[in-house]
């Protein structure tokens, strides 16, 4: 894998996923990320990755033969048609409902959809609403 750009003041660098099936991982990022506009970094026999998410299979190196539990991970959406476009998207790759489109209570302007990916991970697209897009900071109650 190539050195991609350091980017300083991100609290998370990278995040890696060691799933179960590849094919089938390959197929639900892949689509996901495509509506989401983050092209593919690169594959392997046993890993692919995009941006900061690698998913691996057991026996990649960096697994160390240990599948990864379930997590939650929330990909940023341009708006609320790609979060509805990233819902489709999931489910016809073989990710299940977890939470269809829609507002949530987390602030106002708070846009996202849930799946469970393959292996049961939780995850999101969100888009945060026009008033929440700039540098001001956000307050999120969970």
């Amino acid at each position: 894998m190539e050195t991609q750009e350091l980017h300083r003041g991100r609290l998370i660098d990278h995040l890696q996923l060691v799933v179960r099936d590849l094919g089938a991982a390959r197929k639900f990022y892949g689509a996901v990320l495509e509506v989401l506009g983050v092209p593919l970094g690169g594959e392997g026999e046993d890993y692919f990755w995009a941006d900061e998410l690698f998913v691996s299979t057991p026996g990649s190196a960096a697994a160390q033969g240990v599948l990864t539990g379930r997590h939650h991970l929330a990909f940023q959406a341009a708006d609320r048609a790609m979060v509805d476009a990233f819902y489709e998207a999931a489910l016809r790759a073989g990710g299940r409902d977890n939470g269809a489109p829609g507002e949530r209570h987390y602030h106002p302007g708070y846009y996202g959809a849930f799946v469970l990916d393959p292996d049961g991970n939780n995850i999101e697209a969100v888009y945060h609403g026009p008033a929440t897009r700039s540098a001001q900071s956000v307050k999120v109650t969970f």
